[in-house]
């Protein structure tokens, strides 16, 4: 089983690249924000690697550090999510938004990336955030979050602002931690829609 390639950027496609080791050309699958990390043609690459045996094929599948390879193990624990759809969320957010985004249930986050419907997402938060805390903490900003809501889970509402927030362009730690300081002024009743426009005045400041 092989669990690390180091050598020389051969060729990249649209899915893989071609890691030259001594000679032997080992064509890895990637997410794409793995693919667009790597540096070009005839230069040194290290890649962390997950073996697969499908039907008398060997497919490899690379990752630029072992904690995100740790991830896509976790996230082909959940039921539907396949090799494909666990590329397309790593190549969507990184471990940390990941973290974050399962730690708040952010299902609407977790869904930008390409494959992932609603009920998918869903799955990963609920399958996962016990899971999830093993592989690192989340955002220092969702740690605040939770702390102020006083659950290891965010209300939907909170949720929901957090979302709308990151659909708006902002960072998903400064989404967080503009619904958290909503949360404190407008009291733990408040809605998604009072928390956007608190925690967008917030962004403002």
């Amino acid at each position: 089983m092989i669990g690390k390639l180091k050598g020389t950027v051969d060729s990249l496609g649209p899915d893989w690249v071609i890691v030259d080791v001594h000679g032997v050309g080992y064509r890895v699958h990637c997410s794409s924000s793995t693919l667009q990390a790597l540096p070009g043609a005839g230069t040194a690459a290290t890649l962390f690697i997950e073996t697969q045996f499908r039907e008398e094929q060997i497919r490899l599948v690379g990752f630029l550090s072992d904690a995100e390879r740790e991830w896509y193990r976790l996230l082909l624990t959940v039921q539907g999510v396949g090799s494909k759809v666990a590329l397309a969320i790593l190549g969507t957010l990184k471990a940390s938004d990941l973290a974050s985004a399962i730690a708040l249930q952010d299902k609407a986050t977790i869904a930008r990336a390409p494959g992932v419907g609603p009920k998918v997402a869903a799955r990963i938060c609920a399958e996962l955030k016990d899971r999830a805390p093993a592989l690192g903490p989340a955002d220092a900003a969702v740690a605040r979050l939770q702390a102020e809501i006083g659950d290891a889970v965010a209300p939907v509402p909170a949720s929901d602002a957090v979302s709308a927030l990151v659909n708006l362009g902002y960072q998903q730690a400064q989404a967080a931690a503009a619904v958290a300081a909503a949360m404190r002024s407008a009291g733990d009743d408040a809605d998604a829609a009072q928390l956007i426009r608190l925690g967008l005045r917030e962004l403002a400041r």
